[in-house]
């Protein structure tokens, strides 16, 4: 099997790899032109699966070929707002997903990994 990484980052990771027909999304964040966009739980989700979309879309792939999400919130109490948000962009047959509560390095509210798969 081989290996393909798409983008690259400031910080040592690789945005997507695919490993055969599967496609990793490093976790994102909600960063806009290098900055933390500031806001609260549902601004931030936006972003963040905006920023997900544009990870998927450097391997050629799209939110619908997701079959699993990581979630990780800093405050439990967001779960509803985030979730509001989140159901947006998977509207039809959405992806399996974890969601945990956890204190992040940097001061935003949500972070997101997903595992896509698509036959190449």
């Amino acid at each position: 099997m081989v290996k393909t990484v798409f983008g690259s980052s400031h910080v040592p990771l690789s945005p997507a790899v695919r490993a055969g027909d599967f496609v990793y999304i490093s976790g994102q964040v909600p960063v806009k032109n290098g900055k933390v966009v500031e806001g609260d739980v549902s601004i931030q989700t936006k972003v963040v699966m905006e920023n997900v979309a544009a990870a998927l879309k450097l391997a050629d792939c799209e939110l619908s070929d997701v079959i699993k999400t990581f979630v990780i919130l800093t405050d439990k109490n967001d779960f509803s707002a985030f979730n509001a948000v989140y159901a947006t962009f998977f509207p039809n047959q959405p992806p399996a997903r974890t969601t945990a509560e956890a204190g992040l390095m940097v001061d935003i509210t949500v972070e997101i990994e997903a595992i896509a798969y698509k036959p190449v």
